[in-house]
C-alpha cells in the first residue's frame, strides 16, 4: 500500500464519520471537517491515486491552461479536457437572463444546451471569445497580476518565483497568490486553491550521490566523492518543496486532481531551477465529501493500492519567447508504470 492512497482513504473514512453535516452553495449538502493536511514524499513516486483510475492528461490540460495564463475554456475543450464546462456554462445562463445575449441567427433570439454551448465554444471563436471567458481565475492571477502603476501593466508571479528560485532561494518570499480581493467579484468561482509557498534546502552529498545513483550509473561507493564532484557531473545542489492551501476541497472529485496538479508544478519548477522535488504538502480548510458522493468513497476505501507512477518530463522542449517556463504541451509529460483502479463516477455539484 503505498502512503498517498493510504492518507487519502484515512481521509474519505474520516468524512465519512463526521458529525458536521453542512449546506452549501449548490444545494447538494456535504460532510464536512476543517484544517485537514496531506503529505508526500516525492521520492515515493508522482502523487496520482491508485485506488480509482485518475485522468492525467485531463490534470496536465488545466496545469498548463493556467501556467500560460489563460481564463478562456477555448483551450480546455479544444483538448478534451472538461471541468469547467459547468462553470462557464452556468456564466452563460446567468448573463444571457439578465439580458446580454448573443445571436445565433439575427432573427432569432436562443439559449443552449451545455451540449450545444460547448460546441459553439469549439467551433466558434467568436462565440467563445464572448462566452468562454472566466474572468481573472488562477491563470490571470498567476501570470498577469494587475500592477497598481500608472501604466497598468501586470506581475507575472510564476516568472517571479522562477527568478527569486535562482537567485535567492532561501528567501521567505517564495509565494504565489490567486486570491486578489479587488478581482473576486469578476471570477466565475473564487480560487479554491488560492495560494502555494515553497521553500528549499541544500542537499547532502549522499542525497547528491543517492540522486545520481538513481538516474545515471551508480557511482561506486568505495571512492571519496565530493560536493565539487557533484557539481562536475551537474547534480541537484537543492531540494525543493511546495505547499499549497485550500479553502474549500471537494474531497472525492476535486482534491485527487489538486494533489497531482500541485506534484506536476513542483516537479516542472523544479526541473526549471535545477532543483530536485521533495515535499509536497496540502493545507485544506473546509475539507467536504458531498452527500451525493458517499456510495463512491466507500467503494474507493475499500480497494488496496499499487505503487505509485513515476513521470519523465521531455527535454529540449522549446521556450516561448519572454517566458520563463518552456512551451510545454501534454504529450511531454509521460507517465510510467501507473496500475490503477477502475474509475469511479459521481456528479459534478457547480
Amino acid at each position: 500500500m503505498n502512503r498517498l492512497d493510504h492518507q487519502y482513504q484515512m481521509m474519505l473514512w474520516s468524512l465519512l464519520q463526521s458529525k458536521t453535516e453542512k449546506s452549501d452553495r449548490t444545494g447538494t449538502g456535504t460532510l464536512s471537517k476543517f484544517g485537514m493536511q496531506i503529505r508526500h514524499n516525492m521520492k515515493d513516486g508522482f502523487p496520482l491515486l491508485t485506488t480509482k483510475k485518475m485522468a492525467f492528461k485531463t490534470m496536465v490540460t488545466e496545469l498548463l491552461w493556467f501556467l500560460r495564463g489563460d481564463t478562456n475554456i477555448k483551450f480546455l475543450v479544444d483538448n478534451g479536457c472538461h471541468i469547467w464546462d459547468g462553470d462557464a456554462y452556468k456564466n452563460y445562463c446567468t448573463d444571457y437572463k439578465d439580458g446580454h445575449e448573443f445571436y445565433e441567427d439575427e432573427q432569432v433570439k436562443r439559449s443552449f444546451t451545455q451540449e450545444e454551448f460547448i460546441n459553439k465554444i469549439k467551433t466558434n471563436d467568436e462565440f467563445a471569445q464572448v462566452w468562454g471567458d472566466l474572468g481573472p481565475i488562477y491563470g490571470a492571477q498567476w501570470r498577469k497580476w494587475p500592477s497598481s502603476d500608472l501604466a497598468g501593466g501586470t506581475i507575472d508571479q510564476i516568472g517571479h518565483l522562477i527568478h527569486q528560485l535562482k537567485n535567492n532561494p532561501d528567501s521567505r518570499r517564495l509565494m504565489v497568490s490567486a486570491w486578489n480581493v479587488d478581482d473576486l467579484e469578476y471570477m466565475v468561482l473564487p480560487p479554491c486553491h488560492y495560494g502555494f509557498q515553497v521553500y528549499t534546502r541544500e542537499l547532502t552529498l549522499d542525497e547528491r550521490i543517492d540522486y545520481f545513483n538513481s538516474t545515471k550509473t551508480p557511482l561506486s561507493r568505495s571512492m571519496d566523492y565530493h560536493h565539487a564532484h557533484m557539481d562536475s557531473l551537474r547534480i541537484p545542489k537543492r531540494a525543493i518543496s511546495l505547499m499549497w492551501n485550500q479553502r474549500s476541497v471537494d474531497t472525492f472529485l476535486g482534491l485527487p486532481f489538486n494533489i497531482a496538479s500541485y506534484g506536476l508544478l513542483l516537479e516542472i519548477i523544479a526541473k526549471e531551477v535545477n532543483m530536485i522535488p521533495d515535499e509536497l504538502i496540502g493545507n485544506l480548510g473546509d475539507t467536504h465529501l458531498y452527500l451525493n458522493h458517499v456510495e463512491q468513497a466507500k467503494e474507493q476505501i475499500d480497494r488496496k493500492s499499487f505503487e505509485l507512477p513515476t513521470l519523465k518530463i521531455q527535454s529540449g522542449v522549446k521556450r516561448e519567447e519572454r517566458d520563463c517556463l518552456p512551451a510545454y504541451s501534454v504529450s511531454d509529460f509521460i507517465l510510467e508504470n501507473y496500475q490503477s483502479h477502475p474509475s469511479i463516477k459521481a456528479p459534478l455539484s457547480n
